[in-house]
C-alpha cells in the first residue's frame, strides 16, 4: 500500500509543479482556441483529463486540474459548471482504473490481484460514462446554460 501513497503523493507534487509554472496553461491554451464547438471542448476536456490519468498517474490531478484550466472557458461560452463537473468526473475519475500505473489501476490490481489489462474489457462502465458525456456535448443533449461571462470579468474570477 506505501507504494500506491507514494504514486498518490508524487503525482499531486508533479500536477502542482505544472499548474504553479504554468505549464498546463500552456498546453491547454491552443487546444481551447481550437475548439470551436460545445462538442469539440468536450472532447477537448476529455483527453486532457485520459491524458493526464495517464501522464500524472492520479484520478485526483485528472479531476483537478482540467476543472480548474477549463473553468474559465465554459463560464465565457455560457456553459454551466455543473457541465465542466460532470464532464471531468465521468473523464478523469471512471477512466482511471483503466490505466495500469495510475493510482487507481495500481491499487485494483494489487488488491485484486488481477492485472488491469485483464478485467480492462469489462469495464463497460469505464468506456459508456465518458463516452456519453461528450456524446452531449456534441448534441447538446441535457446541457446546462448560464449567461456568458465577459472575459475581462472572467479574469478577475
Amino acid at each position: 500500500m506505501l507504494l500506491t501513497l507514494w504514486l498518490i503523493i508524487g503525482a499531486v507534487t508533479f500536477g502542482a509543479v505544472l499548474e504553479e509554472f504554468g505549464l498546463i496553461a500552456r498546453l491547454v491554451d491552443p487546444l481551447i482556441h481550437s475548439a470551436k464547438s460545445t462538442g469539440r471542448l468536450f472532447i477537448t476536456v476529455f483527453a486532457c483529463a485520459f491524458g493526464l490519468n495517464v501522464v500524472a498517474g492520479d484520478q485526483y490531478i485528472a479531476l483537478v486540474l482540467p476543472s480548474r484550466v477549463f473553468r474559465l472557458e465554459f463560464a465565457k461560452r455560457g456553459l454551466a459548471p455543473t457541465n465542466l463537473s460532470r464532464l471531468c468526473a465521468d473523464s478523469g475519475t471512471v477512466t482511471s482504473a483503466l490505466v495500469p500505473w495510475n493510482s487507481c489501476g495500481a491499487f485494483m490490481g494489487a488488491v485484486r490481484g488481477v492485472a488491469t489489462l485483464s478485467y480492462a474489457p469489462f469495464a463497460i462502465f469505464n468506456y459508456a460514462s465518458p463516452l456519453l458525456s461528450v456524446l452531449y456535448g456534441i448534441t447538446g443533449f441535457r446541457i446546462e446554460k448560464i449567461a456568458p461571462v465577459a472575459s475581462e470579468s472572467a479574469s478577475g474570477a
